[in-house]
């Protein structure tokens, strides 16, 4: 362990939790900014407690190996403690979000579809080269059509064997002729690169549709910042946050593009680190869906969220609008609407659609 020996004089985790915390309130957030605030600022010394100023690195480590794992659980203990000592209520939480930008390059996006669709272009070549090596090499692989990694490798031991047996001498550089079995096995290797890279770019995608090559946890995502008026995509995160009685209570941060797929993991995420529960949910209309408030009504709670169409649906124009399901007689005896003409429409067919949830 990093701090199972703390040593006379040198800052604690205890300490250097302090003044990283206080360091975030006040706008700093570099560790040299830091460092060099624990060598200036009264407040840092105060909090330092008489210990010497730890250097950039040493922040840095504690940040990333101790205190990242660690965030939830310390954001859990100070929500319990606030609700104990009675500072917040416990009953309703307001949720919201915010997006943030990532300190990425916006260019370096990489999307999930174009790389599916290249990969399905790549396995029609892979299946012509696999056909045309075995009419030149006699060299079969594969099973049922079907062409995996595993047997592109194979057949490049194969191809490396018939250079062996034949003793082929591969040549390198321009101007000079290189024989079909060179080609081939360069051509192969090709494939197999551009394979194992669609493969590894699919993986880091997970369930998002894209990523950022500099930022891979970052997704790419419309801001309300668009200075060029395009609705220009950028390497964001969305953070959403819970506040009770002035305090946030609870944080979440995930790829979602949208806050309709946060709001149930972020109260999943509530619920297993809080040791009481909000009975009262209260958000804009950003979160409306069928599945969140399924979700909310089966786990006990009341949902306070303002519908899509609520402005809209205050207007002349919508309320005399015939055509609209909001302003027809439902029977709720016989399941069906009753239109202007007072004929019955009843459902003629079901459909149900999930949410992509990314957890």
């Amino acid at each position: 362990m990093t701090y199972s020996i703390v040593k006379e004089n040198q800052a604690s985790p205890r300490k250097l939790l302090k003044i990283i915390l206080y360091g975030y309130m006040n706008g700093l957030y570099s560790s040299r900014d830091i460092e060099s605030a624990c060598h200036r600022d009264i407040n840092f010394m105060f909090l330092l407690e008489g210990s010497k100023a730890p250097d950039h690195s040493t922040i840095v480590r504690f940040r990333t190996l101790h205190f990242a794992p660690c965030a939830e659980q310390i954001l859990a203990q100070t929500t319990n403690f606030l609700y104990e000592i009675g500072e917040i209520s416990g009953e309703s939480i307001f949720i919201d979000g915010t997006k943030i930008e990532a300190s990425s390059n916006k260019f370096t996006f990489v999307w999930k579809r174009a790389v599916t669709k290249n990969m399905q272009k790549l396995f029609t070549k892979i299946e012509n080269f696999v056909a045309e090596c075995s009419e030149l090499y006699g060299v079969r692989v594969g099973y049922r059509n079907t062409i995996k990694i595993k047997d592109l490798k194979k057949l490049r031991k194969k191809l490396y064997r018939i250079k062996k047996a034949e003793n082929i001498e591969f040549v390198h550089g321009c101007g000079k002729r290189k024989t079909a079995l060179q080609r081939s096995i360069k051509q192969l290797e090709q494939y197999l690169g551009k394979l194992k890279e669609y493969t590894q770019k699919i993986h880091i995608c997970g369930n998002r549709n894209s990523f950022s090559k500099t930022d891979e946890d970052a997704t790419f995502m419309r801001m309300k910042e668009d200075a060029m008026k395009n609705g220009q995509l950028k390497p964001a995160y969305n953070l959403q946050h819970g506040v009770d009685s002035g305090y946030i209570a609870w944080l979440t941060i995930g790829p979602q593009p949208t806050d309709t797929t946060t709001l149930i993991p972020f109260l999943k995420s509530m619920q297993e680190n809080l040791n009481f529960k909000y009975l009262k949910i209260v958000a804009d209309s950003g979160y409306e869906s069928e599945e969140n408030y399924s979700f909310i009504e089966n786990n006990g709670q009341l949902s306070f969220i303002k519908p899509a169409n609520y402005e809209i649906s205050k207007t002349r124009k919508y309320q005399n609008d015939i055509s609209r399901i909001e302003n027809m007689e439902y029977n709720y005896d016989g399941d069906y609407y009753v239109c202007k003409n007072n004929r019955r429409l009843y459902a003629n067919d079901i459909k149900k659609e999930n949410l992509k949830l990314v957890m």
